[in-house]
């Protein structure tokens, strides 16, 4: 069972992964926006972020690239999970330090391997 922290601002996408996580037996926990998870993933210390890109204010870009670059998060692996569909964004994505890139509708079975990946499983 792994600790795993979802940043997207739909509801609607944050209980479905909810519901697909918890169900796989994991403990999961939510924010909505970057802003809100960055110093939420600092002092909770999540196994595993799942990170939307388009979100107001601070995007998933931007969030990744800052959790990446400090210390006391850089080892939490990130998976953007975002309906940008482009190779572009994807490669973009890796660079601002997340590990793996999934697009929106996520298979379960896809996010889980994800997931299992991310954390040497």
């Amino acid at each position: 069972m792994a600790r795993i922290m979802i940043v997207d601002d739909s509801p609607t996408d944050v209980e479905n992964l909810r519901n697909l996580l918890t169900k796989a037996g994991h403990a999961v926990t939510d924010a909505s926006s970057g802003e809100a998870a960055i110093p939420r993933v600092r002092t909770e210390k999540p196994d595993v972020i799942i990170m939307d890109v388009v979100m107001p204010g601070v995007n998933g870009f931007q969030a990744t690239r800052t959790l990446s670059k400090d210390p006391a998060t850089a080892h939490i692996p990130v998976i953007v999970v975002s309906s940008k569909n482009q190779e572009t964004d994807r490669v973009w994505a890796l660079r601002q330090g997340a590990k793996e890139y999934l697009v929106k509708p996520v298979k379960e079975a896809d996010l889980l391997a994800k997931i299992n990946a991310v954390l040497g499983k």
